[in-house]
């Protein structure tokens, strides 16, 4: 009777131990993160970006319940993230899950109001595929969030997948706290002047623009409210457009668009014009917003559309952001040729490939704040933290490179993105020609030579390859393309914290490097190198020739090595001018500049110095930066990898991530590209040969069965042996009685 007892009392209680662990569990969070790249833990940038707040910062979430999987999962993840982002914020972190779905048969206006709030931060659901009684449906859900920092609002408004988002997040609220500290250091404040011509209303509702006399208060009231964001540091003003003879003048001044057209006598309309936009300018910098769009649709023809308000206000925020200079700025040569952020039309129109950087300008211009520099009008400026130098292929004077040596002597990290050859298409007799490659000599070779790092005019093909898909009427099957070599995780370099979780990229058309030792030995300057090409690898020199299928791999196996393709140097550079007269600033032959050499009755004149023993005294030192701050220096010898054929527009690829990763560091944010590479798209399995496959294979059929037979006779033997003594043990018992 006693044990019974014993049996119900124990069992009660170990009840009561599972339902108080069960109820701690609710209550202490904790979580244990097993994952190599502790994807589920917070990154050391996010928590110095939520323990450096000093204001209040809310997130609103809005997410609509009882979502199939994925999206519940991700749900569940962003619940966690911010609750550890909570964990090391203290009190200024809070966030709110609001209910926007409605539950059936309530009267509660809860949901209703919910989804309006959502809309006013800007957060509209989004599509998403479900399945459903074996059919594939579409459904419309919330899955977004704003974070509120004071005044200032921003929003992610769609998460649909958990794979970046503590970055997303992250860069989000340091982007505030940045914003937040500019606009209150503003002395100035930022200039919205609109521009709406009356005398576009009367023909308004003939081009399908019926709304327009309305624009004028909906820009108005999109403008206030960025203001009251933005800590009322914008001046908006309405400006009267003058008559038609002014506006053309107008127009070209603002880069403004105007609308023309003739008399239409059955509507009572005279010919006229008018202009409809908005021209933001703040110390110089000038910025115009179209306020009509004109959108040319085939067989449809010309459309007439208004500007979306709310379009508007990111594109108005986006402009700001970038004037006032939230983010850090980098420079970005634009001269001699090099590469262009933005589309070259004029040789799209020509049939020539696009080779603009649109990609790689709005992934860098979301974290930096671009400065354009062009060394043929200007110089470096001072103050940058990294330059960018992006496949230029005219050739540099002394000067301009003396301009780029001494930012390198002042701290400013240089990124250079180079190629060796560049591509000329021939037309002959109306037919095309195979392009010819000519080397590429800008003279920025001697300076890199000069650093330690010279760049071969050459291209690594390589046998581990990216291989493309063959047309069914070309043969089908794959085909090598050995000039874009694909890089495994064997070649690359992942020791450096900015290089964590790259484990593969694809390179193209990219050039060999090699180390200019006694350029680097006992100056202090490391270098690391980030890529190389695998032993299968050979180079292309002299006739350069790409179609794929004239490309054969060597037939001698000592032709086969390995190259080095990426590497980063830092330290204290040596001046390429060291010992050296500054170099004199040319300028072209141009008529305007002989016009200013002529004599000129109206110039002021300067005394010629008639002492020339006191010319003679007169000395300038310190001219030449001879040896610079601690710098950094990455080198690239491929611009392909940063066009828009090999960087997706999300950031989220591979090649996308390395070359952002590398612009982070050396603006000395290793710990945002840390992060931005913690969600890992991909990870490859260590890759074995055929014998040892054939070994694992065997094992896992063979070997496999074994050991559990093997394991049931140990077993087996073991209660046998059991049994034999317990068996002697009572006998022994019996005999002694």
């Amino acid at each position: 009777m006693r044990s019974s007892k014993e049996k119900y009392i124990k069992f009660v209680l170990y009840i009561l131990v599972v339902v108080l662990i069960n109820v701690a569990g609710i209550t202490l969070f904790f979580r244990i993160d097993l994952t190599r790249n502790k994807v589920y833990s917070l990154s050391d940038a996010s928590k110095d970006v939520v323990a450096t707040l000093s204001e209040p910062l809310n997130i609103k979430v809005f997410f609509s319940k009882n979502l199939p999987a994925p999206h519940n999962n991700t749900e569940r993840y962003l619940k966690d993230l911010l609750e550890e982002y909570a964990s090391k914020a203290g009190r200024y972190f809070n966030y709110t899950f609001y209910n926007v779905t409605p539950d059936e048969g309530s009267l509660m206006q809860t949901a209703d109001e919910n989804r309006d709030m959502a809309r006013d931060y800007g957060v509209d659901p989004v599509q998403i595929q479900i399945m459903e009684d074996d059919e594939v449906k579409f459904k419309n859900a919330y899955m977004g969030l704003a974070i509120i920092h004071g005044d200032l609002i921003e929003k992610i408004p769609a998460i649909t997948s958990t794979n970046g988002l503590e970055y997303q997040l992250t860069t989000a609220i340091q982007k505030l706290n940045n914003k937040v500290s500019t606009l209150i250091r503003l002395d100035k404040k930022v200039n919205i002047n609109m521009y709406l011509s009356n005398s576009l209303y009367p023909i308004a509702p003939l081009i399908g623009l019926d709304q327009l006399p309305r624009l004028g208060q909906m820009v108005a009231d999109t403008i206030n409210r960025i203001n009251s964001q933005s800590l009322g540091k914008l001046n908006f003003n309405t400006v009267a457009v003058p008559n038609a003879d002014q506006l053309d003048t107008l127009a070209k001044e603002n880069d403004l668009m105007v609308l023309t057209w003739e008399a239409i006598p059955d509507q009572n309309i005279p010919a006229g014009s008018g202009t409809a936009g908005i021209v933001i300018d703040y110390e110089g910098q000038t910025a115009t917003l179209p306020l009509i769009n004109v959108v040319e649709i085939p067989i449809i023809g010309t459309q007439y559309q208004m500007a979306d308000p709310k379009a508007l206000e990111d594109e108005i925020n986006s402009i700001i952001e970038k004037m006032i200079g939230i983010n850090k700025e980098i420079g970005f040569l634009t001269s001699h040729d090099s590469l262009s952020l933005t589309p070259n039309r004029m040789a799209m129109m020509q049939g020539q490939r696009d080779e603009s950087l649109r990609a790689f300008n709005s992934l860098v211009s979301s974290r930096y704040t671009i400065k354009f520099v062009d060394l043929k009008n200007g110089t470096v400026p001072d103050g940058l933290n990294c330059l960018i130098i992006a496949r230029p292929t005219q050739k540099f004077s002394d000067y301009e490179l003396f301009q780029i040596d001494q930012a390198l002597m002042k701290g400013t990290n240089i990124a250079f993105f180079s190629d060796s050859f560049k591509q000329i298409i021939l037309q002959q007799g109306g037919m095309g020609m195979p392009p010819m490659y000519e080397p590429i000599d800008t003279g920025l070779d001697q300076l890199l030579n000069h650093y330690g790092v010279s760049i071969q005019k050459a291209y690594v093909l390589d046998e581990q390859s990216y291989k493309a898909q063959v047309p069914p009427n070309m043969g089908g099957g794959e085909q090598n393309i050995y000039f874009y070599p694909l890089l495994k995780n064997e070649q690359i370099n992942t020791a450096p914290e900015f290089m964590h979780n790259i484990k593969g990229l694809v390179a193209g058309q990219i050039s060999p490097l090699e180390l200019v030792k006694e350029r680097i030995d006992g100056t202090g300057v490391t270098a690391t190198k980030l890529l190389s090409s695998s032993d299968r690898s050979w180079l292309m020199k002299d006739s350069i020739n790409l179609n794929p299928q004239m490309i054969f791999p060597p037939t001698e196996e000592d032709e086969f090595a390995s190259f080095e393709m990426a590497y980063v140097l830092e330290g204290r550079f040596t001046s390429f001018f060291k010992g050296k007269a500054v170099p004199q600033k040319t300028t072209d032959d141009d008529p305007a500049q002989e016009e200013t050499d002529a004599p000129d009755d109206t110039a002021v004149k300067t005394e010629p110095i008639q002492n020339e023993a006191t010319l003679k005294s007169v000395q300038t030192q310190n001219t030449v930066i001879e040896s610079g701050k601690p710098a950094k220096l990455f080198v690239l010898p491929s611009s392909l990898m940063i066009q828009d054929t090999m960087i997706d527009p999300q950031g989220q690829s591979m090649n996308a991530i390395f070359i952002l990763n590398a612009i982070d560091h050396l603006n000395g944010e290793d710990q945002i590209a840390k992060l931005r590479a913690k969600q890992q798209t991909l990870n490859p399995i260590m890759e074995t040969s055929p014998a040892l496959k054939s070994v694992y294979k065997a094992f896992n059929i063979v070997g496999l069965p074994v050991l559990v037979i093997l394991f049931g006779l140990g077993v087996l033997a073991k209660r046998t042996s059991r049994k034999k003594k317990l068996a002697k043990r009572f006998n022994d018992k019996g005999s002694v009685s």
